[in-house]
């Protein structure tokens, strides 16, 4: 594969010129195409996979016509990193147009905050209207504190947010705690505030343990019952953010301008609740499971 990247590779590798190698590409002889690292899975995780799959399936449809839940009950979790710029921006411009120029102290280090998104399954009326958007949230890991010192930009005691670099299960606790059970129970659906409701994570370390005390005691308060399930080990594409909703949350922030890390904040939680859902992605947390088994 490496010897064949660009069309010059590919010229060399058949010993053609370049207009004959353009001419298959036309012709469709030969074709452009992406290759990306997966996750490497033992044997132990696609049993483990395989038997995730088959608790996703609705018990009254078995084994004669098995169809899958409609993960309704389902609330997905996940972290991510969003960066105030890329390090590479493209863009179209005009002839005689000044490029801008954009400066940082280091390319490596561009700022950034992790943050928790909460996201459920949308769901609809008869008539087609959305009656609840599945959107719980998103929850940036920041502490604010009041400046030490002025500056040109602020005084001393100015509330300046500064994000949380180290997240350990004790910072992720207090999270689950203290803002996504909160904004579920605001949320959620009245007429299913009596049901089991599972919020689905990875298997990182910082996660909270399913059967965690406190968060436990927390989630069976006024009337819910919230449960953590943790999703099978290296499969990202089990979980709904991780199978394209943070990819189209990323691509629409990046079109936003933000200077500052709580400018980034605002950006990332204006995009997500005004994410517009396709129908494509409607049906993509009903359908992935049968993609993925």
């Amino acid at each position: 594969m490496s010897s064949r990247t660009t069309i010059a590779d590919v010229a060399t590798h058949f010993g053609v010129s370049k207009s004959k190698v353009h001419s298959m590409k036309r012709e469709g002889v030969i074709k452009r195409v992406s290759n990306t690292i997966k996750p490497y899975l033992t044997e132990k995780n696609k049993k483990e996979r395989l038997k995730w799959c088959m608790s996703m399936l609705d018990p009254g449809s078995v084994p004669h016509d098995p169809i899958f839940k409609g993960l309704f009950d389902y609330v997905f979790i996940d972290e991510k990193w969003f960066f105030i710029t890329r390090k590479t921006e493209r863009c179209y411009s005009i002839p005689g147009e000044v490029e801008p120029i954009r400066t940082c102290k280091n390319k490596n280090y561009i700022p950034k905050i992790q943050i928790l998104t909460a996201l459920a399954r949308p769901r609809f009326d008869t008539d087609g209207r959305c009656t609840f958007d599945g959107k719980i949230g998103c929850f940036a890991f920041v502490t604010y504190e009041p400046a030490k010192r002025s500056s040109v930009n602020q005084p001393t005691g100015t509330i300046e947010m500064k994000p949380i670099q180290s997240i350990t299960k004790d910072v992720m606790r207090a999270f689950m705690i203290e803002k996504v059970l909160p904004a579920i129970r605001a949320k959620w659906p009245r007429e299913d505030a009596s049901k089991p409701i599972y919020i689905q994570q990875d298997n990182a370390k910082p996660h909270v343990a399913p059967n965690d005390r406190l968060f436990c005691e927390a989630a069976k308060q006024d009337g819910f019952d919230m449960r953590l399930v943790c999703q099978p080990a290296n499969s990202p594409d089990l979980n709904i953010l991780d199978l394209g909703f943070f990819n189209s949350l990323q691509s629409i922030q990046h079109k936003k301008s933000a200077k500052t890390t709580k400018e980034l904040v605002a950006v990332v939680d204006s995009v997500m609740f005004n994410f517009f859902y396709s129908i494509e992605y409607l049906t993509c947390a009903l359908e992935y499971y049968e993609l993925t088994s």
